[in-house]
């Protein structure tokens, strides 16, 4: 089978196409007939020398897949070959290949309403949505939350599952974003190039940090007393934390299919839907991590692995 791999650190020309043996499922496995593969900012992170040192390569690198099962391992019963699924991998398997064998638990059936494209840009994106929302925010129907970084691939779910819980959601985005970002359903968007965000809001009960920068700290600000404060990528002060009463929680997503078929059923109910910026062959991984880490993407950058027919 063809895998993109990484065998040194560096930029996008590490990445190189190998050819690799077809993985076997192991007990409680499928195995996954790769169609499409989502890129994350973890992909290109790793890739130039993040998270991981040089004892881990070669690398098979994509943390998210939609595909069709071709065989599954023993005790899987869940699963039969032909299911189209989706899923999030975990940490010792790579999407960028076109088969992958992961644990069954960690895949859903694909949303009906989704191709293959469009379904794999939801596992890893939505899954941090949903687990920094729900499981670590503890967002309830009526809640405030703010969004900030509403439009990417992480934000624009975020805004979409929030609207689905019934919480009254107020997003940050560029200019370029703010349509975007209310058509996903945001009751208040605010261009953060215009304003401070601070000037428009005030005790929300849940601050959703996607912004790597100093809107953290700002945003303390505006969390009411005995909130909480939930990062992607920093540890929110717990000094701050404690004189405002509140939770300050980092945490990083883990594969999880029984929330991705609460998000499927989201998704077929047409609450939620993923947006792809790009699309690009398998060939050109190097390229799409490089859209991604570059440009401005609003929403996902996929890879297309092999055809579906």
């Amino acid at each position: 089978m063809k895998a993109v791999r990484i065998h040194e650190f560096g930029g996008p020309d590490a990445l190189k196409l190998d050819e690799l043996p077809k993985p076997r499922p192991g007990p409680g496995e499928v195995l996954v007939r790769v169609l499409a593969a989502s890129v994350n900012p973890v992909d290109y992170k790793i890739r130039q020398g993040g998270y991981l040192s040089a004892d881990a390569l070669p690398l098979t690198l994509g943390r998210d897949i939609a595909g069709l099962v071709e065989t599954v391992g023993d005790g899987v019963t869940g699963f039969q070959p032909g299911d189209a699924i989706y899923a999030m991998l975990d940490r010792s398997h790579g999407g960028y290949a076109e088969y992958v064998a992961e644990k069954a638990e960690n895949c859903a059936k694909k949303p009906e309403r989704l191709d293959f494209i469009r379904a794999a840009a939801v596992p890893l994106a939505g899954l941090t949505a949903w687990q920094g929302l729900f499981d670590q925010g503890g967002l309830r129907s009526g809640q405030r939350a703010l969004i900030q970084g509403a439009a990417g691939g992480v934000g624009h779910f975020a805004v979409q599952f929030a609207k689905a819980r019934e919480a009254e959601v107020i997003a940050t985005c560029s200019g370029e974003d703010v349509d975007f970002v209310r058509r996903l359903g945001a009751d208040q968007v605010i261009d953060y190039q215009a304003e401070r965000f601070e000037d428009r809001v005030r005790d929300v009960d849940l601050v959703y940090d996607l912004v790597d920068g100093e809107s953290q700290d700002r945003s303390w600000a505006v969390l009411k007393d005995g909130g909480v404060m939930v990062s992607t990528l920093k540890e929110p002060d717990k000094a701050k934390a404690a004189a405002k009463h509140a939770r300050g929680v980092h945490y990083m997503a883990q594969p999880n299919g029984a929330q991705l078929t609460e998000i499927a059923r989201l998704i077929d109910a047409g609450q939620v839907t993923p947006h792809i910026e790009a699309v690009f062959p398998l060939s050109q991984a190097g390229q799409a991590e490089q859209a991604l880490e570059t440009r401005h993407v609003r929403g996902k950058v996929v890879l297309e692995v092999q055809p579906a027919g």
